[in-house]
């Protein structure tokens, strides 16, 4: 089997012409430098030599900022950095993330011309008052619109979401859900809002008047979204932010539901409520068989789920079992 590989090259707050208030671009991903077509290859070529796996799929990602957004000839000093590596099979396909705004026909020309495979659109919310309240800029409507315009083109399709965002619900939220699979993205990825240092969500949280999601809320809304994805096949490729030094240390962030372990949580709270039936079961002794890539989240993380199964029997063992597929399990009691 293929490993996947994605190189990210992060050119933050590149042309985009919103500060969206849940947005620091340079704190979120902890990268401030925007680097040259040297810099880039040479960031391509240490990640290249990095790799353990010889069979695998490589693409480039240029991640952080609006790509499309910023002169052509500037997209074309950074995609070009790439095509060597496209030339001599070192890499297979170059992703790219921008505004739902900052798509036209001319725009997804100069894509193909330089090889990109995948546009990722931050879509963030298809509610219309999310959108105003967080000052994206841009409308449903565009996003729709951008989307059917590289579908169109022959790319594949990315839209990206963010829950608890200003004005946001759940049931918004699992309307955004439905509306990247009905839109025909192939990969997503779900990122709780947090209340970043030196943004608008700053100030307003200061003030009062914006509460980010708990991280009990979190887990449970993205419990919800995910299984829909899943059910779609659409990839999600990641839930959560990721874990950057700045988040980590607390130094950037301010407030809201950020876990480095964020998408085990999620995994551990879907198979807490599966395996919620299994308390209507009589005896002591309770063998669950369970996927093999799911026997972690099963167990739980630090061990939540088999605890709370421990509670009802007196021993429980999990055992994975290669016949089961996605989150199918089967028990036995005595």
């Amino acid at each position: 089997m293929l490993k996947h590989y994605t190189i990210p090259i992060f050119i933050p707050e590149l042309a985009c012409p919103f500060q969206c208030v849940f947005c620091n671009q340079q704190k979120i991903s902890g990268h401030r430098h925007i680097p040259d077509e040297a810099e880039i290859r040479q960031i391509i070529q240490k990640h290249l030599k990095s790799f353990k796996q010889n069979e695998r799929v490589v693409e480039v990602g240029f991640f952080g900022g609006s790509f499309t957004g910023i002169p052509p000839e500037e997209q074309r000093h950074f995609l070009t950095a790439v095509q060597s590596f496209l030339d001599n099979g070192e890499v297979q396909a170059i992703r790219l993330s921008t505004r739902p705004d900052y798509i036209s026909k001319e725009i997804l020309e100069l894509l193909k011309m330089y090889r990109v495979t995948t546009i990722e659109l931050g879509a963030q919310s298809m509610d219309e008052e999310v959108l105003l309240k967080s000052y994206r800029g841009h409308t449903a409507r565009q996003t729709e619109k951008a989307s059917e315009m590289i579908l169109h083109q022959g790319f594949w399709l990315g839209l990206q979401m963010m829950i608890g965002l200003p004005g946001d619900t759940l049931e918004k939220s699992l309307f955004t859900a439905r509306r990247i699979i009905e839109l025909g993205a192939s990969n997503t990825r779900i990122y709780p809002a947090l209340v970043i240092k030196d943004t608008a969500m700053h100030r307003w949280y200061e003030q009062g008047n914006y509460t980010p999601l708990s991280m009990e809320e979190a887990i449970q809304w993205t419990a919800q979204i995910l299984p829909l994805f899943e059910e779609a096949e659409v990839k999600v490729l990641r839930v959560g932010l990721h874990p950057s030094e700045g988040l980590l240390s607390g130094h950037e962030l301010v407030a809201g539901p950020f876990h480095p372990s964020f998408k085990e949580l999620v995994l551990t709270e879907i198979w807490h409520d599966k395996l919620q039936s299994l308390m209507a079961e009589t005896g002591e002794k309770l063998t669950l068989f369970v996927p093999e890539k799911e026997l972690n989240y099963a167990v739980g993380y630090e061990g939540r789920n088999k605890k709370m199964l421990q509670a009802y029997f007196k021993e429980v063992k999990l055992i994975p079992k290669p016949s089961l597929k996605n989150r199918e399990f089967s028990w036995s009691v005595s």
